[in-house]
């Protein structure tokens, strides 16, 4: 019996009472050892080992302190209460900040959880949001973070710590697992859980079900989700962008982050090519069949686009001659390879956050290497596109995926020995030919860093602090090197022309700029140039090919703005879409057929979901209607799906189609789920001539997983 078990049930001395601190604290590291103990177990032993564990738990009477009251919440309709809500329930306290990579590793495993455990069976998972950076406490952007991540669980915003402090959490993410009591069993420090989360869930619910103690009560959920802007049908949270020069002219490449897709526009924000789907996925294929989940980094190489698939873990190539998407490293699924050296789907990657092309001096013409700004593991990590001969005459065949810079351990530590440095979730990075060097965002330290291509040494460009275990010096100060102050930058841009980085300042929502000696000051955002342009968290930047215009992806505000350089004149893109483009999540084909004469069309529709979902009937469902161009339609675009769609159609004889694009948001208990339909009419016309009515009824039904 471990020292803390001994104190818990014999309760002596001093230790008579413990504190949940000190229950927190101790069961941290009994957690960590019943993690190493188990772990070469068969299935038997380890629930049996986890029971006792439980058992030994169970009786305490050392319980969580509730929420305090006044806090704000997301996904939910009311305040909730741990003694109120959460009695009779394992329940899983996430604590997290939005901008910890750890933290969004975690969501697919507390995710997949949730879709196996619902609130009725028992299990409740509640975000504790416990803010790092100033601007996190704001809880307009702890919503568009749990709008961003497609959270479905409650949320609170506990600006001021009182949760974090009173139960004497250290670090992000921590998970604490409750009882039905609210009494403590386990801790959870770090990522890389799933299997032990589902072990312990399932062994408490078997348990506390065999006491009658679990409840099978809901909670009151309010999904977020509809609040999304309605124009969400162009942009959802753009991450980055990108200007490349093609045979027709310069284009633009947005990667639509939100509806995890890539556009390719021209510079006035008209869509001409569209690759991918808006649900999420991991297939390789043509335009339309590729699947891409939140992708982040894009760049261009002649006809191809290299692609940064965030949380498919893995770097997509776009050939724009074949019009294909395939996989040329990571697998679908997280790695923690800290080193590389695989070709492929065989290299798995951790999150990477963004891509930039180097051309090599190797030899005249230069090698094309494909640098990868690896947010996961701390890394900046290279595709090698050729064989290359490499820092110290190291040789990589074309092909190969390797880490360069970084250990992996996350700190703000400059070096002169690439892998010696130490890099805090490198988010951006630009390119330097000229200079021999790369640029990058090293976000979570409030950084800009450089590392010098001719030898990999890593050197401070601004902000953070001198001590380079220091990742909370953060501010929004302008001046030199380390006495400039930046707050969570995630993109950054090099203009050549007049030799510096254009920074995306991004929970300060400014752009500044930076000389290569570290003069750091602001250009645009809080009031300047134009206090009507207010970027809201800013995620990506690219120049034109005359390094005139400055585009920024600014991501909370859904949309992409341009900056003249010269005269600070501000816009936003109208980004249009190709009129006949319906890039949807499923698909639905009917047949009708009418007269050849004029006649009106009344469809109506009734959506049938499976797994437990349901229409949102606090989110606006809209649709849009494409018909011939002799019809017309009377129907208001937006409201209830139970309000018939109305359209009129004219004498023909040739067969025609309608299109009708329905964009809804479904929900069960712990998620919501947007939905892309399109449903395609193929209307005939009568050979006989039969007489038309003069208001035809269609009633379609629609099956949706």
């Amino acid at each position: 019996m471990n020292s803390f078990y001994f104190r818990m049930l014999c309760g002596s001395g001093e230790n008579k009472k413990m504190s949940v601190q000190d229950t927190i604290e101790d069961l941290t590291e009994i957690c960590m050892n019943l993690r190493h103990n188990i772990k070469s177990l068969d299935q038997k032993e380890k629930e049996n080992i986890v029971l006792k564990h439980i058992k030994e738990f169970a009786d305490t009477d050392i319980r969580i302190c509730d929420f305090q009251k006044g806090l704000e919440w997301c996904n939910v309709s009311e305040e909730l209460s741990v003694v109120k809500h959460l009695a009779g329930k394992i329940t899983i306290l996430d604590f997290f900040t939005y901008c910890c990579i750890n933290c969004m590793h975690i969501l697919p495993d507390l995710d997949a959880l949730e879709k196996k455990y619902s609130i009725e069976d028992g299990l409740a998972v509640i975000g504790v949001h416990s803010a790092k950076f100033a601007n996190e406490r704001n809880s307009e952007k702890i919503l568009s973070a749990v709008q961003r991540y497609n959270i479905g669980h409650p949320v609170v915003n506990d600006s001021q710590l009182s949760m974090w402090r009173d139960i004497g959490i250290s670090c992000w993410p921590s998970l604490v697992i409750l009882g039905p009591k609210s009494q403590p069993l386990f801790v959870l420090v770090g990522e890389g859980h799933r299997e032990l989360l589902f072990l312990y869930v399932r062994v408490a619910l078997d348990y506390f079900n065999s006491l009658n103690q679990i409840s099978n009560h809901s909670l009151p959920l309010n999904s977020v989700q509809h609040l999304l802007p309605a124009s969400r049908g162009n942009l959802l949270f753009p991450g980055k962008i990108h200007a490349f020069k093609s045979e027709n002219g310069e284009k633009l490449i947005v990667s639509d982050t939100g509806n995890n897709r890539i556009l390719i526009m021209n510079g006035t924000g008209k869509v001409e090519i569209v690759i991918g789907g808006c649900a999420p996925g991991f297939e390789d294929g043509n335009f339309e069949k590729a699947r891409f989940n939140a992708p982040q980094g894009i760049c261009a190489l002649e006809n191809w686009i290299f692609v940064a698939d965030n949380e498919n873990h893995a770097v997509r190539k776009i050939d724009l001659v074949a019009k294909t998407v395939t996989t040329v490293a990571g697998n679908g699924t997280q790695g923690h390879d800290y080193s590389g050296g695989k070709l492929g789907r065989d290299q798995v990657l951790s999150s990477p956050w963004d891509v930039a092309i180097y051309q090599h001096k190797q030899s005249e013409s230069g090698v094309p290497v494909l640098l990868i700004a690896i947010a996961g593991t701390h890394q900046i990590w290279a595709l090698f596109l050729q064989d290359t001969i490499w820092w110290k005459k190291k040789n990589y065949k074309a092909g190969t995926c390797a880490a360069i810079v970084g250990s992996g351990r996350e700190e703000n530590r400059n070096n002169s020995y690439p892998h010696a440095a130490n890099l805090a979730q490198p988010s951006g990075l630009a390119v330097s030919q000229e200079l021999g060097a790369v640029f990058f965002a090293d976000s979570e330290s409030s950084a800009i860093r450089r590392v010098h291509l001719e030898d990999g040494k890593v050197s401070a460009v601004c902000g953070a602090d001198k001590n380079p275990s220091n990742l909370h010096c953060f501010g929004d100060i302008d001046g030199k090197q380390y006495s400039a102050k930046l707050q969570h930058p995630l993109g950054v841009a090099w203009d050549s022309s007049r030799k510096l980085v254009y920074i995306a300042d991004t929970y300060n929502h400014k752009i500044k700029k930076v000389d290569p000696e570290g003069n750091c000051s602001t250009l645009f955002g809080a009031g300047k140039p134009s206090f009507d342009h207010k970027f809201n968290e800013p995620s990506g930047l690219a120049l034109n090919n005359a390094e005139t215009i400055l585009y920024i992806a600014d991501t909370n505000n859904h949309c992409i703005k341009s900056i003249d350089i010269e005269t600070g004149k501000i816009d936003t893109l109208t980004i249009v879409l190709p009129e006949e483009k319906y890039e949807a999540d499923r698909k639905f084909e009917f047949e009708t057929t009418v007269g050849r004469n004029a006649g009106q069309l009344t469809i109506s529709f009734k959506l049938i979901f499976e797994s437990n979902l349901k229409l949102n009937t606090e989110a606006p469902q809209r649709w849009s209607l494409k018909v011939p161009p002799t019809w017309s339609e009377t129907t208001n675009l937006t409201g209830s799906l139970e309000t018939p769609i109305h359209v009129q159609y004219s004498p023909g004889e040739e067969d025609e189609k309608i299109h009708i694009f329905l964009n809804i948001v479904a929900c069960k208990t712990t998620e919501c789920i947007p939905m892309k339909i399109l449903t395609v009419f193929n209307v005939h016309r009568d050979k006989n001539n039969s007489p038309n009515n003069l208001d035809r009824k269609i009633h379609e039904i629609l099956y949706l997983k």
